[in-house]
């Protein structure tokens, strides 16, 4: 249907993860990784390799969020496309909304879509197969047991009202 549809080159409404204050704990962790490593190459101590792994595991979890000009949700004329999930036809869309979580201190704002159906068919593009060194880090999207994808719009740079109604009006066009 779609032969050129991949995750980089999806086109249309497009939301790259925001160029805040999210790169500090990503570059911090992955110093202290190098360092930590550097104390075990100088000192010969395997006692390094511990606080090592889990500061370079932060940091390679945290990748994505450093990609900040890649798409990692969106809309176009087919569907909501979200990285690493993929392309969801907006026929296959019950509901979008908007969900405010209190967590501790804080609003986390949640983009919850609804599917009316099984995944496979509501996928026109699927890519959750990933390469082999992308496995372990950050998704941007969980889906629950429900067939909710749930989408955390805190790390991104639009406001979650403003991703909201944009999606809810494309949907309202295109599904019609």
């Amino acid at each position: 249907m779609i032969a050129t549809l991949d995750e980089g080159n999806v086109g249309g409404y497009s939301i790259a993860y925001g160029r805040e204050d999210i790169y500090f704990p990503v570059y911090v962790t992955a110093a202290l990784a190098a360092i930590f490593l550097t104390a075990t190459w100088i000192t010969g101590a395997i006692y390094w390799l511990a606080p090592a792994a889990a500061a370079g595991g932060f940091a390679y979890y945290n990748i994505p969020l450093l990609e900040a000009g890649r798409p990692t949700i969106g809309a176009n004329q087919y569907g909501i496309f979200i990285q690493a999930f993929g392309l969801i036809r907006w026929r296959a869309i019950t509901r979008i909304d908007l969900v405010e979580i209190a967590e501790r201190a804080m609003t986390v704002h949640e983009l919850q879509i609804a599917l009316n159906g099984p995944l496979g068919s509501a996928l026109v593009a699927d890519w959750r197969k990933r390469p082999a060194y992308r496995l372990l880090m950050r998704l941007p999207w969980r889906m629950d047991h429900r067939g909710v994808v749930r989408v955390n719009l805190e790390p991104f740079d639009r406001t979650p009202d403003e991703i909201h109604r944009t999606f809810l009006r494309m949907w309202r066009y295109y599904r019609s």
